[in-house]
């Protein structure tokens, strides 16, 4: 492993981040394939899922060697650090955190090993029962040498090399010793699975195998692809394409696969209860993506075309704000007639640094981000359309902006409705508190924000967008309704800071 020498500085304006998920997973298993290098083109298609760290380890059938450190996937490797990563299965991984901070120790894919197995695990997502997962490895003294994890992930790849008992029901005494351990991490993995609360998407592999699982809810993507020799898992059909995969399917709710020389197969360890994350389609995966049979791109255009009809405005112009406003504005003004524009210029590389702003360039922070296009904007009345208001603060930004390059008016309209309760399944808006909508009415936000108006496209229609039943999405963040229940439980990034699980 590297060493734990770099640190990612906060990005600019933490207090306006955008909601952001807890990591992409990517898996490969392809004995004629440079895997490593494939996963590292699977973790740049995923890089929008996390940007804290990044990390790949590769099997050569005999050991796994992990690299990984903090920062984005383009600043932890390069060509020598991949070509020193050979073998036939890699498990990638990159991260933002929502249990365990964001140090090196927290980066994936955690490794175990054993005498009898080693282990490296990647996941997207956010256990709800963590501490009563710790509580099973018996306390402190259960981690490897020189690793301080306090993640969730660390726990869960614990408790797969933890399973003694799984190593005899495994296999017998003439098996070979490859059966023998791919029958204790299957095994061990089986059993645990089900003792596991909340949202997991896991990419993970001993020496031989390459496995994938995904929890009974089926909160976070996961898909299976096929390449001319080999086999991929990654958390959006978007990584798929970059490696030249063929989609083969979704891996479903509450499924094991596994994948070695043998092909694959698969188990089912726990009834699946499909509750899908709609916010996955209002801003979190790729618009080049496709989850559940239905384009990502496709359903935020329909929901702007939607979000027009239920919430119109007499305008002269509609402008995203980019790039996750794009699809929706272009929706909107589709169905309203009123001429689509770009009013807003992104700079894609704001929070790619490790130099701190000074004071007075964070207090003007969102013109790193967005600048207007004065000559598009002024004296004309706007529709900004955006993904969604979190903490409302990116908003009151803009629409200051967007009156200080001319607008006569600006009415925001926003592709979601109003996220008003914490997700606790992989999202980083962790208390309602920080939720604007969690403590104002659409009226008031949009005083709160300086707009003309504000319109929150409906729950029935972002979810009639998606083309899928309202029982198979989680819509927790918008109605409160949790797909598995949370109040009994300990939570919070920090969970188990102190306890010496990882240690």
């Amino acid at each position: 492993m590297t060493s734990p020498d770099g640190r990612l500085t906060d990005a600019l304006l933490s207090e306006d981040r955008p909601p952001r998920d807890a990591c992409g997973v990517f898996g490969v298993w392809a004995p004629n394939e440079d895997v490593a290098k494939l996963a590292y083109y699977g973790l740049y298609a995923l890089q929008h899922r996390g940007q804290e760290s990044a990390g790949i380890a590769v099997s050569d059938g005999s050991r796994i060697v992990v690299h990984k450190e903090m920062g984005l996937v383009a600043q932890v490797f390069d060509e020598p650090a991949l070509t020193a990563l050979r073998g036939h299965i890699a498990v990638g991984h990159c991260r933002y955190s929502t249990t365990g901070a964001s140090v090196w120790a927290n980066a994936q894919p955690t490794f175990r090993s054993t005498s009898q197995v080693s282990l490296a695990l990647g996941h997207n997502g956010n256990l709800i029962n963590t501490r009563e997962l710790a509580a099973l490895l018996g306390g402190p003294g259960q981690g490897s040498a020189g690793i301080a994890a306090t993640s969730d992930t660390d726990v869960l790849t614990a408790l797969f090399v933890s399973d003694r008992a799984a190593l005899d029901v495994a296999a017998g005494p003439g098996e070979d010793s490859a059966n023998r351990t791919a029958g204790l991490v299957e095994t061990a993995a089986a059993a645990v699975l089900p003792l596991a609360k909340g949202a997991y998407s896991l990419v993970f592999m001993d020496e031989q195998t390459l496995y994938a699982a995904r929890d009974p809810h089926g909160f976070r993507p996961l898909v299976l692809g096929r390449l001319a020799s080999g086999w991929v898992v990654a958390s959006e059909t978007a990584a798929l394409d970059i490696v030249g995969a063929r989609f083969v399917r979704e891996i479903a709710p509450g499924e094991l696969v596994c994948i070695d020389g043998r092909g694959v197969r698969s188990r089912t360890f726990a009834a699946p209860q499909p509750s899908g994350c709609l916010f996955e389609y209002v801003y979190l995966a790729r618009p080049d993506t496709t989850i559940s049979g239905r384009g990502v791109h496709a359903t935020r255009v329909a929901v702007g075309r939607r979000l027009a009809a239920e919430h119109p405005a007499d305008a002269d112009l509609v402008i995203p704000v980019p790039e996750s406003g794009t699809p929706a504005a272009i929706g909107y003004a589709e169905a309203s007639g009123i001429p689509f524009g770009q009013g807003l210029v992104k700079n894609s590389y704001v929070g790619r640094t490790f130099i701190q702003p000074s004071q007075t360039i964070r207090e003007r922070g969102i013109k790193l981000k967005l600048n207007p296009l004065k000559d598009a904007i002024a004296g004309r009345r706007i529709v900004v359309v955006d993904d969604s208001i979190v903490r409302g603060n990116t908003q009151r930004a803009l629409v200051a902006m967007l009156r200080e390059a001319g607008a006569s008016q600006v009415h925001v309209r926003v592709a979601s409705p109003p996220v008003s309760w914490p997700c606790f399944y992989g999202i980083d808006f962790a208390t309602r508190a920080e939720l604007i909508a969690g403590h104002l009415s659409p009226e008031e936000i949009c005083t709160s924000i300086g707009a003309d108006s504000l319109g929150y496209v409906s729950l029935a229609g972002l979810i009639e967008a998606t083309t899928l039943p309202e029982s198979r999405l989680c819509r927790a963040c918008f109605d409160g309704q949790y797909p598995v229940p949370v109040a009994d439980h300990d939570l919070g990034k920090h969970v188990l800071d102190g306890l010496g699980v990882g240690s």
